[in-house]
């Protein structure tokens, strides 16, 4: 059960829906770099450092909406059943997201998420802040396969990477097939074969056992 948040905890989260949604629209009216932090401020009627206060970055007020998602990877292989392994529990993972069309897969129609999904792929400096991220990502997984990939914590890394860097891919790719003008039912088949392809490539080596 989640705890419950207090009255002053409700606040702050509510200012934080406020500007990050505030600033999303700007954004995607406008594009990212055309729109200033002081005129995120003002259109929130808030001052900059208020806003500052909730987000460190201009990029932030976008990658919040990651937020959720951070470490995602890592509880997945942690929460798995016995007998699984991490690579076979991300990959049912994955399917189950394109089934149930969640936006981190990239094959979600709603055109804010297709508009929000442009806005992060063809925006030089999300891109390079979402390499933190990644980054972040990367780490908590390798924690999770120190055991399964081991070899000194290398093995473990390059595993994470390696899975990571392909839910990404995958993700861009789908986005890209919506781009294209196709829906999400109708992309669906060809980005449910192409996560078979990806993680039974990575099958072949990461899921050998190590000597």
């Amino acid at each position: 059960m989640e705890p419950v948040l207090g009255l002053r905890e409700q606040k702050k989260e509510r200012t934080r829906w406020h500007l990050a949604g505030t600033a999303l629209r700007l954004f995607l009216e406008r594009g990212f770099d055309a729109v200033s932090v002081a005129e995120v401020a003002a259109a929130a009627e808030v001052s900059k450092p208020t806003l500052f206060r909730y987000f460190p970055t201009k990029e932030d007020l976008v990658l919040d909406r990651f937020a959720d998602h951070q470490g995602e990877a890592a509880r997945v292989v942690r929460a798995r059943p016995t007998g699984c392994s991490p690579l076979r529990a991300l990959h049912e993972h994955f399917q189950d997201g394109l089934r149930r069309r969640d936006p981190i897969t990239g094959l979600n129609d709603h055109p804010e998420i297709v508009a929000f999904q442009r806005l992060l792929h063809t925006t030089w400096s999300l891109q390079t802040r979402l390499t933190a991220y990644t980054a972040r990502d990367v780490e908590l997984l390798a924690e999770e396969l120190a055991e399964p990939y081991g070899d000194g914590g290398l093995g473990a890394r390059l595993a994470a990477l390696h899975l990571v860097t392909v839910q990404q891919e995958l993700g861009r790719e789908n986005w890209r097939k919506l781009v294209a003008g196709r829906t999400a039912d109708q992309a669906y088949p060809e980005a449910a074969a192409d996560a078979e392809r990806a993680f039974g490539a990575l099958a072949q080596g990461l899921d050998r056992p190590t000597d």
